[in-house]
C-alpha cells in the first residue's frame, strides 16, 4: 500500500459500501502496513468532516455515542469522510449502545463499528449477530433492499459471491472494554466470539468505574489498575488480537519517542481530535493576551526615600 493511496487500497468496488476494513486491520496487525492513523470526530460536524477529508487520515472515529446527532447526520458524516477523501479514509462509528437498529444504521451508511461498554459474552454475541447477515454467523442483520443500487453499487469485491455474504467480510467490529468486569471476561469473549476484529481499552471509563481518578484517560500507577491493565494485554496477546487506542506524538500527552514505542503493538491509533485542535485556539488566545498585556507600572525610590512611578517628576 502506498502512502498517497491510503485506505483506498482497501476500498470496496463502490464507495457506498464499507471498506475492506477487516483486512486492513489484520494487515496492520501483521505489520504488512503501518498502523492505521486517525482522528477523533467528537463534534458530530459535517462541515469539519468535509474540511478534514482531503488530509487523508486513514480512519475517522465518528462519536455517535456522545454527540447529539440523528441518523441522517451520522450517515452524511460517514459519506463525507469516504467520498471527500476519495476512499482514502475509513469511517468508524461509535454507536450509542448495543441496539440492533443503531448498528444497522451505521453499517448501512458504509462505516465500520466501534461498540462501547462490552462486558459479557452475551453482549458480544448480540452485537456481532446484529452486524452480520446469515445464520452461518448467527446473523440477524436485515438485508437493506435499497441501500445499494442493483447492478451499479452492489458488485461484491470477489466475483461469484453474493453481495450480502461479501459485506460480512468488509466492515470491522471493534469492541471497547471499559470496566473491570469487561477485562475479567475478555478471555471468554474473544474465545466465544471470534468475529471481533479489534479491541480498545477504554481507560477513562474503566478508571471511573473502578472508582479511581480519571486522569483524562491517561492511566495511573495504582496496583489494582496496573494489574487490570496487564491482564487486558495478556489476553490480547493470547488471542493475537489487534489493539486500538489513543496515542499522541506531541506534548503534553506524548512525544515522538513514546508514540513510536506504543505503535509497536497498536494497529489502530487515534492521534488527533477535532475537539483537541479547537481547544488549542484557547491556548493561542491566552498566549496572545499575555503578549499584548500592558506591563505593570514599576515603582522606584525617590530621592527623599518615598516611592514614585516611572516618569513621575519629583
Amino acid at each position: 500500500m502506498t502512502s498517497p493511496q491510503g485506505m483506498a487500497a482497501y476500498a470496496a468496488p463502490s464507495l457506498f459500501q464499507p471498506h475492506l476494513a477487516r483486512q486492513a486491520i489484520r494487515d496492520a496487525h501483521k505489520k504488512k502496513i503501518p498502523p492505521l492513523l486517525g482522528y477523533y470526530g467528537g463534534l458530530g460536524s459535517t462541515k469539519i468532516t468535509r474540511w478534514l477529508a482531503p488530509l487523508n487520515f486513514d480512519v475517522v472515529w465518528v462519536d455517535w455515542e456522545h454527540s447529539s446527532m440523528n441518523v441522517e447526520t451520522m450517515t452524511t458524516i460517514v459519506h463525507e469522510a469516504i467520498f471527500m477523501s476519495q476512499g482514502r479514509t475509513i469511517p468508524f462509528v461509535r454507536v450509542p449502545g448495543h441496539d440492533h437498529a443503531s448498528i444497522g444504521y451505521a453499517l448501512d451508511a458504509g462505516a465500520s463499528l466501534v461498540i462501547p461498554q462490552v462486558e459479557t459474552v452475551e453482549q458480544a454475541k448480540h452485537v456481532v449477530s446484529a452486524a452480520k447477515f446469515g445464520s452461518k454467523q448467527n446473523g440477524t442483520r436485515s438485508a437493506p433492499p435499497f441501500r445499494l443500487m442493483p447492478g451499479v453499487t452492489d458488485r461484491p469485491f470477489q466475483a461469484g459471491r453474493d453481495i450480502f455474504e461479501a459485506l460480512n467480510d468488509q466492515a470491522a467490529i471493534m469492541i471497547q472494554i471499559e470496566s473491570l468486569e469487561g477485562i475479567n471476561n475478555l478471555d471468554a469473549i474473544l474465545t466465544e466470539v471470534p468475529d471481533i476484529d479489534m479491541v480498545w481499552l477504554g481507560t477513562l471509563d474503566a478508571r471511573v468505574e473502578m472508582n479511581m481518578p480519571s486522569n483524562y484517560g491517561m492511566g495511573g500507577n495504582e496496583p489494582e489498575w496496573v494489574e487490570a491493565r496487564q491482564k487486558f494485554f495478556d489476553v490480547l496477546d493470547k488471542h493475537d488480537k489487534p489493539y486500538g487506542g489513543f496515542a499522541f506524538c506531541t506534548p503534553p500527552f506524548g512525544s515522538p519517542e513514546s508514540f513510536k514505542k506504543v505503535a509497536e503493538r497498536m494497529s489502530f491509533i487515534i492521534m488527533a481530535a477535532d475537539v483537541k485542535a479547537l481547544a488549542g485556539m484557547g491556548e493561542v488566545l491566552q498566549l496572545s493576551r499575555e503578549i499584548v498585556a500592558p506591563e505593570p507600572e514599576k515603582k522606584v525610590n525617590g530621592e527623599n526615600g518615598h516611592s514614585k512611578t516611572n516618569g513621575e517628576k519629583s
